[in-house]
């Protein structure tokens, strides 16, 4: 009760509802959906729409969540990127399908990372660390360490959004424990965060 209230104080304050928002089962997937109506859109990690008035809504604690707008075609998308997403590359993904199926210009995208876990408090065993370029690990106290939003934001970066259009929190859901949600901090009986894009039509 107490989350469905929590929810949707958080969407009055966009003036939205759950009537208008669009909620995906995050599995940790490659899965990117185009959204046309709002509601509960099953298994997927990334959304898209060009529909004004409809949020999209990322939840996590500590996983990557990044925001995307093209502000002359009018397109959003909410993307989910845990360090199996990343692996996947869903990030990369999610812009190819807005260049390729919306035609957008990665010169007109304006992006937002939202707080995640920071290399920092990030400990990954050699199972997930073997995955990665060495450039994105940390190795302090012979503990492996990753660098979940730099590997996101380099993926911006390969489609060549200019870095001047990605603005990247620098809050860590572990380290920040006053404002946010960790998984990695509280376990599986930690809350949820929710992040949200919507576009609001003139009329």
């Amino acid at each position: 009760v107490i989350v469905e209230e929590n929810r949707e104080k958080f969407f009055g304050y966009f003036n939205l509802n759950k009537n208008n928002v669009a909620i995906q089962k995050q599995e940790h997937t490659d899965i990117v959906t185009k959204v046309e109506k709002p509601g509960f859109i099953g298994e997927s990690d990334a959304m898209i729409t060009d529909k004004f008035n409809l949020g999209l809504v990322v939840s996590t604690a500590d996983c990557g969540n990044i925001y995307i707008y093209d502000n002359k075609l009018k397109i959003i998308a909410g993307i989910h990127s845990g360090w199996k997403g990343t692996y996947k590359r869903i990030v990369y993904k999610t812009v190819k399908i807005l260049k390729d199926d919306f035609n957008c210009n990665p010169k007109n995208l304006f992006v937002y990372m939202g707080p995640s876990i920071s290399s920092e408090y990030f400990e990954v065993k050699e199972d997930v660390e073997i995955l990665f370029d060495n450039k994105y690990k940390l190795i302090k106290d012979s503990k492996i360490y990753f660098d979940l939003p730099r590997y996101n934001l380099d993926m911006l970066l390969e489609h060549d959004i200019p870095i001047g259009n990605i603005q990247k929190s620098n809050l860590c859901s572990y380290k920040n424990g006053n404002l946010l949600h960790s998984y990695r901090r509280e376990g599986k009986f930690s809350g949820r965060a929710f992040g949200l894009i919507v576009m609001r039509s003139k009329a």
